[in-house]
């Protein structure tokens, strides 16, 4: 999308973060924004300063582990502006714990707000981006952690992964039209996320002022999310795919990739293979 001026965008985890620093940037670049998160007083806070710049926004409150709520915000965007181009499912949390000592209700939460909220967003967004023939850009916030696999992270992992597979799925189906899609991988922003269980819905455990005091120092001395939201408007502008925000991070997805390979010089030595039949074509 390089003409991104009067183009409308509707950003999800908006109030706060990341999603607050793109609004921030896609408004400075002349777009219209509506801002959905489901902090009602933050996301109050967030319209009001756009507004208080001149910028057209507007809020809308959604839960994005609700199907109909993510529908609902799809309307209003489209009752507020008309149309929308761009669509970042953005909204995020975080839950610590290995793979078995995770507990369930923290499994699901992870996995409904991070992945489930990805689906939502694409079923509601896609087709109204479609529709109009003008054009857009899908922006799927994923994260460094579904390009390499941190320990005690077992359920963010998996919830980061399955997002870096839907996008580069879509990458795939739009590569004949005028639908960009992008993947953001960050690595460590100064956000919320170390207290991303004050908003844990009562099927989940209910909210807590539980944090990782270990995660929020971290997070502290990382990039302004107002650069990410910087990078992300350029990178949709350039129809950039990949979104990487530490450039230093390369070498980790490098050592994965080295396992992966060091996996298939294994493969051609495995004696169960060597007189296996194995003549299947896979066209992608």
């Amino acid at each position: 999308m390089k003409n991104i001026k009067g183009k409308v965008a509707f950003i999800s985890g908006a109030a706060s973060g990341m999603g607050l620093g793109m609004a921030r940037a896609f408004s400075a670049a002349g777009m219209k924004v509506m801002l959905g998160d489901i902090q009602k007083e933050a996301l109050d806070a967030a319209v009001a300063e756009l507004k208080g710049k001149g910028f057209e926004a507007e809020g809308v409150l959604v839960d994005v582990t609700d199907r109909d709520s993510v529908f609902a915000a799809a309307q209003a965007t489209i009752d507020a502006f008309g149309k929308v181009h761009v669509c970042v499912n953005n909204a995020g949390v975080g839950a610590s714990g290995s793979a078995e000592g995770t507990s369930e209700k923290n499994w699901r939460w992870t996995i409904d707000v991070n992945m489930w909220g990805v689906v939502w967003g694409m079923q509601a967004f896609m087709p109204l981006i479609k529709e109009h023939g003008e054009g857009g850009h899908l922006v799927n916030t994923a994260s460094m952690a579904g390009m390499f696999s941190w320990k005690e992270l077992s359920a963010y992992n998996a919830s980061k992964y399955a997002v870096v597979a839907m996008s580069e799925t879509a990458m795939a189906e739009h590569t004949d039209d005028n639908i960009g899609v992008s993947v953001l991988c960050p690595g460590v922003v100064n956000t919320n996320l170390g207290t991303s269980a004050r908003n844990r819905g009562e099927d989940y455990g209910g909210a807590t002022d539980s944090k990782s005091e270990e995660m929020i120092a971290m997070l502290k001395q990382g990039l302004s999310p107002d650069v990410v939201g910087q990078q992300v408007l350029e990178a949709i502008i350039d129809d950039q795919a990949y979104i990487f925000t530490d450039p230093n991070l390369r070498s980790w997805v490098e050592t994965r990739f080295q396992r992966i390979l060091a996996g298939y010089d294994w493969a051609e030595q495995c004696d169960a293979l060597k007189h296996a039949d194995q003549q299947t074509e896979i066209n992608l």
